[in-house]
């Protein structure tokens, strides 16, 4: 359905969020706390052959920090969040910012890094899972082979959780972790960190 804002019709659609809800699933388990976050825009960027230098000048210019290395992410504040970088592949990063202030984001990236990139929205494509607490490390060790004990405030690592790709973020080491999936397993992932906690704590 179309409804007239001013001088222009938009949609008047409801977002649902990758479990299907019209809000966020959040549980607390013992000493951890699992949230669904859907409030964040997805980018991705895959550097073309031969414009290393005029990609990494770019993205700087486009996001404020630079595209960093394998097993590693950036952060940098934007407005009331943050905006991260973290490492995907060979020559590709994923960009992610509060989609409040970035729901365009692809566009934003692409306007500046032109030809020295190629940029994909991938707003609908992800799913992103928090673990917080004292026990997030007891349930990612029974979960995932990624050394989560390890992993230091920045690191990035692509694992596997129940049978499904993610990429693993350490917030803060030890007490808060970012799970990055596809949607379409978000409840399958949901479930299973869910599932781990209850009987791991």
């Amino acid at each position: 359905m179309l409804i007239q804002r001013g001088n222009v019709f938009v949609h008047d659609l409801a977002p649902i969020t990758p479990l299907g809800g019209d809000g966020p699933q959040r549980q607390e388990i013992e000493g951890i706390t699992i949230s669904e976050m859907p409030d964040f825009a997805y980018a991705s960027m895959a550097m073309r052959l031969g414009r290393k230098t005029g990609f990494q000048r770019a993205a700087k210019k486009a996001t404020g920090i630079s595209p960093p290395p394998p097993g590693e992410s950036a952060a940098i504040k934007v407005g009331k969040g943050m905006l991260t970088i973290f490492w995907t592949g060979a020559d590709q990063w994923m960009v992610e910012a509060p989609y409040a202030s970035h729901f365009d984001l692809a566009a934003q990236l692409g306007s500046t890094v032109k030809d020295n990139a190629s940029v994909t929205e991938q707003n609908d494509g992800w799913a992103r899972f928090d673990l917080t607490g004292d026990d997030c490390v007891s349930v990612l060790e029974r979960l995932s082979a990624a050394d989560s004990a390890g992993m230091q405030a920045g690191a990035v690592t692509r694992t596997t959780i129940e049978h499904l790709g993610c990429f693993l973020l350490c917030r803060k080491a030890a007490t808060h972790f970012s799970v990055i999936c596809p949607r379409s397993g978000a409840a399958s992932m949901y479930h299973a960190l869910l599932t781990m906690a209850q009987s791991a704590l």
